[in-house]
C-alpha cells in the first residue's frame, strides 16, 4: 500500500508564530490538528449534483478521494444530518465541513531515523517520540523530525509527498520536547475517522507530568479558556474570564508527592496548545524545567546550597519540561475496535523521579 503525509500540522514555534488572522476556530491546537471549517448555503439556481463533485468545485485544495472520506467519516453534515456522497444537493442546502487541514506546501524529505513504533497495520500505526524531536518540518526545522522519519518508514528513501491522492497523516501533535504517543494514519479513510473522533474529543489522552509545588486535593479539574498571550507571542494565556481564547478542560490526579513537587497524572478532555503546561502555571504548579512557563528555576524548598545544586543536578538529567503522553485511546477507524496504548516513562524522565526518590528519602530520615 502506498501511503504519503499530510502537511496539516505546524509545529510547535511555528504554530505560535503564524498571523493574527490565523489563530480562529480551525486552530484545534497541541493534541489536535489544524482543522478546515467550510460552511456554505447552496444557491436558489443550483442544479442538482452529487454532493463530492459540489465540494470539489467548491474546495480547490482538496482532492475528491479526501472529501469523499471526509463524508464516509461523518465529517460533512447536510442540514444538519450525515449523509452519502452520491447525495444530490438541492438549493438552499445547508452544508457543513469539518476535515484536516493541509495547511501550506513544503518539500518532505525521506530520512532514515529511527522510531519506536508500539503498533502498525494496515491503517494506521503509534510512534513514541522522544523528546527533542519535531514533528513537522517548518522554519527551521526542514530536517530529523517525525514526518521525514515517517516518510522514510512508510515508503523508503525514494518517497515524495507532492503527487500521491493517498497520504498518510499526522491527526495530533505534541509538542518537541514533549515525549510520547502519537497515531499516525496510513490512509485517507482512516485519517478522516481519526480526525474526526480528536476534533470531537472522544479520544483517551493520559499524560505524566512532574510540576512545582504540593497539592491540597489528590484530584481535580482545572477549567480556563486558553489562547495566545495578549503580552507574550510565545506563550499561551488562561483567560479567567471566559472573554477570550477557547475552552479547556485538564483533569488531574496526584501520583506521588515529593514535598517540593508532585508528579500528577492528566487527562485531556479538550486538546489546545500547550494544554496542560499553561493549565498547571495558571494554579501556580509550573512543570519542572518548562523554560516558558516558569519551571525552570527553583520555585519551592529551602535556600540551602546543597538543594539549589539537587535542582541543577535534575534540570541536567531532564533538559526540558518533565511531560510525557504515557496513554493513548481511540476507535480504530476500519474495525470499530477500542483500541488503548500505554508506553512507559523515558529515561530521563525515570532518572529525575529516582532522584527525587532518594532526596525525599534522605529528608525523611534525617527528621527521624
Amino acid at each position: 500500500m502506498r501511503a504519503e503525509l499530510y502537511q496539516d500540522i505546524a509545529t510547535d514555534e511555528e504554530l505560535l508564530n503564524l498571523p493574527d488572522e490565523a489563530f480562529d476556530e480551525n486552530e484545534e491546537g497541541e493534541e489536535g490538528g489544524l482543522y478546515e471549517h467550510f460552511n456554505v448555503t447552496v444557491d436558489k439556481g443550483q442544479s442538482l449534483l452529487r454532493l463530492d463533485k459540489f465540494l470539489k468545485a467548491r474546495m480547490e485544495r482538496s482532492s475528491r478521494n479526501r472529501i469523499q472520506a471526509a463524508i464516509d467519516a461523518g465529517n460533512v453534515l447536510v442540514n444538519g444530518g450525515a449523509t452519502k456522497s452520491s447525495y444530490k444537493v438541492k438549493p438552499l442546502d445547508y452544508i457543513q465541513v469539518v476535515m484536516p487541514y493541509p495547511r501550506r506546501d513544503v518539500s518532505l524529505i525521506p530520512q532514515d531515523i529511527p522510531l519506536e513504533i508500539p503498533y502498525e497495520d494496515d491503517d494506521l500505526l503509534l510512534v513514541n517520540k522522544p523528546a527533542g524531536m519535531v514533528v513537522h518540518p517548518g522554519v527551521g526545522n526542514h530536517y530529523g523530525t517525525l514526518v521525514n522519519a515517517l516518510l522514510y518508514h512508510l515508503q523508503g528513501p525514494d518517497a515524495t509527498a507532492e503527487t500521491s491522492e493517498e497520504r498518510a497523516g499526522l491527526v495530533h501533535r505534541i509538542d518537541k520536547d514533549t515525549s510520547g504517543l502519537l497515531v499516525i494514519a496510513k490512509n485517507e479513510e482512516a485519517h478522516a475517522r481519526l480526525a474526526k473522533q480528536f476534533f470531537d474529543h472522544t479520544t483517551y489522552r493520559r499524560y505524566v507530568a512532574l510540576v512545582w509545588g504540593n497539592f491540597e486535593e489528590d484530584e481535580g479539574t482545572i477549567i480556563g479558556n486558553i489562547g495566545r498571550s495578549p503580552r507574550e507571542r510565545q506563550k499561551m494565556y488562561v483567560f479567567e474570564d471566559g472573554s477570550d481564547g477557547k475552552h479547556a478542560v485538564t483533569h488531574y490526579k496526584v501520583l506521588r508527592r515529593y514535598g517540593y513537587v508532585t508528579l500528577v497524572e492528566c487527562r485531556l478532555e479538550t486538546g489546545r496548545t500547550h494544554q496542560i503546561r499553561v493549565h498547571m502555571a495558571w494554579k501556580g504548579h509550573p512543570l519542572f524545567n518548562d523554560a516558558r512557563y516558569g519551571g525552570d528555576r527553583i520555585l519551592k524548598g529551602t535556600t540551602f546550597t546543597k538543594y539549589k545544586q539537587f535542582i541543577e543536578n535534575c534540570f541536567e538529567l531532564i533538559p526540558r519540561q518533565a511531560l510525557h503522553a504515557k496513554e493513548l485511546g481511540f476507535v480504530h477507524p476500519t474495525s470499530g475496535r477500542e483500541m488503548r496504548f500505554d508506553t512507559a516513562l523515558p529515561e530521563d524522565f525515570k532518572a529525575v523521579l529516582a532522584k527525587w526518590d532518594t532526596y525525599t528519602q534522605a529528608v525523611d530520615m534525617a527528621e527521624v
